[in-house]
């Protein structure tokens, strides 16, 4: 797993690569709270590079997702590919989260 973290448009952006699973989701767990604990804005998530996904890992961004709920902000997840869609539709996460296929157009997210 890679991550990484830029300002976005309006929101500050994490980039995800590899597989989200049992093994990492203690490290995405970490980074991204630290990530909400450093940053005021919503979040990004990218994981259009993710190869694999499992319910460790959504159980850590639904507990972002409740972080910032809590705070008044949102949750952005960037998915283009059905092979990760298809796990958010299964669990009712597409209707929890709000997904996109792209990054919002903007000189920050570039």
């Amino acid at each position: 797993m890679e991550l990484s973290v830029r300002p976005g448009a309006g929101a500050t952006v994490v980039t995800a690569a590899g597989d989200l699973d049992i093994a990492t989701s203690p490290e995405l767990r970490r980074y991204l709270h630290a990530i909400l604990d450093e940053h005021e804005a919503a979040l990004c998530v990218d994981v259009a590079a993710v190869q694999f996904i499992d319910s460790s890992a959504l159980g850590v961004l639904v507990s972002v997702y409740q972080r910032l709920a809590g705070r008044g902000q949102s949750l952005t997840l960037v998915s283009p590919h059905e092979r990760l869609l298809r796990t958010f539709r299964m669990t009712a996460l597409d209707q929890v989260f709000t997904i996109v296929s792209a990054l919002p157009a903007g000189p920050a997210a570039a």
